[in-house]
């Protein structure tokens, strides 16, 4: 048949606009997949299906469009990447990408001489056509440093082309913005000590403080950064005020609401070097994690992948192929629905809002692209916590001013210095003045004002010093034991006044004491302590060196260091002038038998050691002679620690302080071996180790071996066996006796460090702070602060405690019940239209309860169902119940199970007839515990019955059949129904089943279960069948001749 012609040219003007209505526009999505865990772990392609998904349900799209997405691989080096670039025309109408900055020139040469549009996130300048998916980096940048006025910064990049490319690319970016960028680096990574070079060149650098990172943040697996910040804090530049921003959160929304970051909770040294990151990424309203799972369980993402292991760029991308989207409907509905080509995108006038992955987006005006809000984040602890927020980008392009919220950012070195604000003005210039004399009249003005500083800050550093070194003038030494009687005495008291006399030796000798009888004197009319230094020879002056030493030891300031005020040179005596503590030593306050301690007393000492060790080792110093003799305690029973940083003022002036045998007992084996100067952190953890069998048992160290001190010292080095004192465990809790032997371990690597000792010891405590006298007052004081950690305990408690008691309920209760009950919901029974049921009793139980005492049955009864439950943990059924000694299990309810609760019961009770055959009863070994087994499955009904004690019960015929079983059956063999049977034919297990005639005309035949084709172990052998033995009882034959004799006797008695 000839069709006619015109209906042919119907045809073909329908074919030519078919697109109209069909129009299917591609996206291409480049990325470096395979470079970096940032790119490798984002899974591209379920993000952008995911964005394709939601984009067909989105009302606001015309439907006459339709959008694909091709994934492209951008390669790891920039040159070959460079090389595939021209290889990729054709594969979409619009190129998402590509990420690496140095790249973006050349794709928007080829998107041009392709007509086709280009979005590019790694673009960070606007002299090339691109419709930005990200709010540029650089801006965002430039918006933080010009609120805190930073203009000199530095940049650290991977040694991986992306990043070194992105590092150059952001320094020019930001140079073009104004500032003075200074060094741009790559870390090297084929030595151990590159992370140090490329800090030590910062460091270097002049005025740089602030330094950007352009690697992967260590919080989504970036191992460069986590090694790059370690070395930062053991090179001490997080204490020096140096500042870390990462540059690749800016890319994505970093979570951090609710967000724990286990990186952060297992290294200590981590937690405290990410305390100096500043953190900028977008801001979200929902956590990334979450978002993520949200999508799983809609079946939105198939992956079953966990949350966490997931790259945030993920919702990057699904944002970038969301806003193209929606900026070809903009297009399309500014040219009057007509097709939009890919080169039109560039000019998209946004005006749109569109919910992206976590959070609201904005399609900026002018083709400035997409506009995000970020937010500037602080660490606290394993968490992080929002501090200042970034509004969007305004209409001409600037982003505006930070805004800040409750919380600020604690920068743990200080903030780094202020810029001169014409850094981050457009229209002025920070520079030299154009005319020669005015730069010579500043040079000539800056060095006067220069020179005249360093004469006057020399000056008061010479007055400073000087208070260093004190003498007689400045100290009134006094007797303490005629002080403390005739402190009140008006002489004493004008004596004390004209001390800034010129008649002071008049007043010092009415004090009755000199400088040799005494260690104590009054300082500015406070009491102080000298530590008198017996070197050997006698100092007259002390050196530069030393007074620099000793004015950075003085400005250490922590609650439980004994600050120290000055060194004492005069009458060729050369002493440390400390606080005086007027309760001694921790050891003479262990020593004094009339002050009762007890373990909150104890506690409360310990701690204070711990936190004022804890301060000293974060400050990088190890005291090296900790002692109980210089713990002080002062008037507040505050413990505090003297004699820190001693040994190098000693190494300074050369003076060697003698130390006998007894000093020693506190010295770690390894420094006693070898000893070092100033020892190590872990010596001091074992130093403490020490003090705490001190403060525990209230005697001197190893007093209890009874040992002369040289004896001990020289156990301690040339162990085996190792020599450790002996502490009695009930005169601590046992954990702080756990955390003494852990600090006292002969491996020094082994050893806890006084941070996890804080942690363990306050778990101890269950985290309160024990005090003396100021008890209340602390309490008081943080009463607030100590509030939500007092909250989060007891919840802790709470929560354990309602675990326990959910355990129980569950082992009383199906799961299911139990949730209803606690809810109070009413527990409706329910029908299980299939389930096999599991009988059992002993035989002879009545005769062996005869023959045994009431708690004999108890114990034979308790190992007998032990067993039985051991038994059915390994297969899926529920005990119901035991009612003397029978046992009654279920499979198939409460869980249904199809038709497996036939298998799980035969298979659950020829493991419990194996057992069985070796089960011996501890009082009569001789008599064989025999039982009968009936299964029968079928119908059942389950409720629960009562509301005191309530129990789960079962109701129906088939539990009177499966009962009815088990009575009728024999000795060591499982007597199952015809429905049984049938269930367990239908499986197609290999069970061997024998034929059971019936008994009673009418009735239907019954069987016997005697194994399975897998199931190997051996089952008891049956007893006659037909007579003889009695399938109910136990004959007089089985009972041994005592126990025969004693159930006899007691059968008489009972019928007299």
């Amino acid at each position: 048949m000839k069709l006619p012609r015109w209906f042919l040219g119907v045809c073909l003007w329908l074919l030519s606009v078919a697109e109209v209505w069909t129009a299917t526009f591609k996206l291409a999505l480049i990325g470096p997949w395979s470079c970096d865990p940032m790119f490798s772990r984002a899974m591209p392609t379920a993000a952008a299906n995911l964005a394709l998904s939601r984009l067909r349900s989105d009302s606001s799209l015309s439907r006459g469009y339709w959008y694909d997405v091709k994934l492209l691989d951008e390669d790891c080096s920039t040159s070959k990447a460079l090389a595939e670039l021209g290889d990729m025309e054709g594969y979409g109408h619009a190129y998402i990408g590509p990420f690496n900055p140095m790249l973006c020139h050349a794709a928007s040469l080829l998107a041009q001489h392709w007509e086709v549009g280009l979005a590019s996130p790694g673009c960070l300048d606007a002299d090339w056509p691109n419709l930005p998916p990200v709010t540029p980096p650089s801006r965002v940048l430039f918006s933080v440093l010009s609120f805190f006025h930073w203009a000199h910064v530095g940049i650290i990049s991977a040694p991986v082309d992306i990043w070194t490319s992105t590092g150059q690319e952001v320094a020019s970016a930001l140079r073009e913005l104004g500032l003075p960028v200074g060094p741009v680096l790559t870390m090297e990574t084929r030595s151990s000590d590159g992370p140090q070079h490329a800090l030590e060149a910062i460091r270097q650098a002049d005025k740089v403080k602030v330094v950007i990172l352009c690697m992967s943040s260590v919080l989504v697996g970036g191992e460069d950064q986590r090694k790059l910040l370690l070395a930062a804090l053991d090179m001490g530049m997080v204490s020096e005020g140096y500042v870390f921003i990462p540059y690749d959160a800016l890319l994505y929304s970093l979570p951090y609401q609710d967000t724990v970051f286990p990186q952060l909770t297992n290294s200590t040294q981590l937690r405290h070097a990410y305390s100096s990151v500043l953190t900028v990424t977008m801001a979200s309203d929902q956590n990334f994690y979450k978002a993520f799972r949200q999508a799983q369980m809609n079946r939105e993402i198939r992956s079953a992948v966990a949350a966490t292991e997931v790259s945030p760029l993920f919702g990057t991308i699904f944002n970038m192929v969301y806003f193209v989207a929606k900026a070809v409907e903009e297009r399309r509905q500014a040219a009057g629905g007509h097709w939009v080509t890919g080169d039109q995108l560039a000019q998209s006038d946004g005006g749109f809002d569109y919910q992206g992955f976590n959070q609201v987006l904005h399609g900026g005006r002018d083709g400035s692209g997409l506009q995000a809000a970020y937010v500037v984040l602080d660490s606290e602890g394993d968490r992080l916590v929002p501090t200042h927020t970034l509004a969007p980008t305004q209409t001409d392009g600037s982003v505006s001013y930070l805004r800040k919220l409750s919380r600020s950012f604690v920068f743990p070195g200080g903030k780094p210095p202020s810029a001169a604000s014409c850094w981050f003005n457009p229209d002025e210039a920070c520079g030299d003045s154009d005319a020669v004399m005015s730069f010579f009249g500043c040079i000539l003005l800056c060095l006067l004002i220069g020179a005249i500083y360093f004469w006057i800050r020399k000056r008061r550093m010479a007055e400073n010093m000087t208070k260093l070194i004190l003498t007689l003038d400045d100290i009134v030494f006094i007797d303490t034991q005629v002080s403390r009687k005739k402190l009140n005495d008006e002489s004493i008291m004008r004596s004390l006044l004209e001390i800034k006399t010129p008649f002071r030796s008049i007043a010092r000798s009415y004090i009755l004491t000199t400088p040799e009888s005494s260690n104590i004197g009054i300082l500015e009319g406070d009491w102080v302590w000298l530590k008198k230094i017996p070197g050997g020879r006698t100092v007259a002056a002390v050196n530069q060196n030393t007074r620099k030493l000793f004015s950075n030891l003085r400005e250490m300031r922590h609650e439980n260091l004994n600050l120290y005020l000055g060194m004492f040179v005069d009458s060729g005596i050369f002493a440390l002038v400390v606080e005086h503590c007027p309760r001694g030593s921790l050891a003479d306050l262990l020593a004094d038998s009339e002050m009762r301690l007890d373990w909150m007393f104890k506690s409360s000492l310990l701690m204070d050691l711990i936190k004022g060790m804890k301060h000293l080792h974060l400050r990088g110093l190890s005291h090296g002679r900790l002692k109980s003799t210089n713990c002080l305690v002062d008037g507040r029973f505050v413990l505090k620690i003297s004699d820190y940083g001693l040994h190098m003022i000693l190494h300074s002036e050369r003076l060697i302080l003698p130390e006998d045998s007894q000093d020693l007992l506190w010295t770690a084996p390894e420094l006693l071996r070898s000893p070092v100067r100033g020892g190590s952190k872990a010596g001091d953890v074992y130093s403490f180790s020490i003090i705490i069998q001190e403060v525990i048992s209230r005697t001197p160290p190893y007093a209890m071996m009874d040992m002369p001190a040289d004896e001990i010292l020289e156990r301690l080095k040339q162990p085996p066996p190792l020599c450790r004192p002996i502490v009695s465990v009930d005169e601590a809790p046992a954990e702080c006796l756990n955390l003494m032997n852990e600090c006292w371990n002969e491996d020094h690597a082994k050893r806890p460090s006084f941070d996890d000792i804080f942690k363990q010891f306050r778990g101890i405590n269950r985290g309160k702070r024990a005090n003396i006298i100021d008890s209340m007052l602390r309490m008081l004081e943080q009463y607030s602060s100590n509030l939500e950690d007092l909250i989060r305990e007891r919840t802790d408690e709470l929560e354990v405690e309602r675990n326990k008691t959910e355990k129980l309920i569950g082992q009383l209760l199906p799961k299911s019940v139990a949730q209803a009950l606690k809810k109070g919901k009413p527990v409706r029974p329910e029908h299980y239209a299939d389930c096999t049921l599991y009988f059992s009793d002993i035989v002879g139980f009545t005769t062996i309860s005869a023959l045994s005492e009431p708690i004999e049955v108890v114990d034979l009864l308790n190992d007998l169902y032990t067993m039985f439950d051991a038994i059915i943990a390994s297969h899926d059924v529920y005990k119901v119940e035991t009612i003397g000694d029978a046992y009654m299990v279920a499979s198939g309810v409460p869980n249904r199970n199809g038709n497996r609760h036939a298998a799980e019961v035969s298979n659950m009770s020829l493991d419990i007839l194996h057992a069985i055959g070796a089960f011996k009863i501890k009082h009569m070994p001789e008599i064989k515990v025999k039982i009968r087994i009936g299964l029968h499955s079928g119908p059942v009904v389950a409720g629960v019955v009562g509301l005191t004690m309530p129990r789960y019960c079962l109701f129906g015929d088939t539990v009177t059949t499966a009962s009815l079983m088990e009575s009728s059956g024999l000795p060591y063999r499982i007597h199952i129904s015809l429905s049984t049977v049938k269930v367990l034919t239908s499986l197609k297990q290999g069970y061997h089943m024998e034929t059971r005639k019936a008994q009673v005309k009418g009735s239907e035949d019954t069987y016997w279960l005697v194994g399975r084709d897998d199931f190997n172990k051996p089952l008891p052998v049956p007893p006659d069948l037909l007579g003889g033995a009695s399938n109910h009882g136990i004959s007089l034959d089985e009972i041994p001749v005592e126990r025969r004799q004693k159930f006899l006797d007691r059968q008489k008695k009972m019928k007299k």
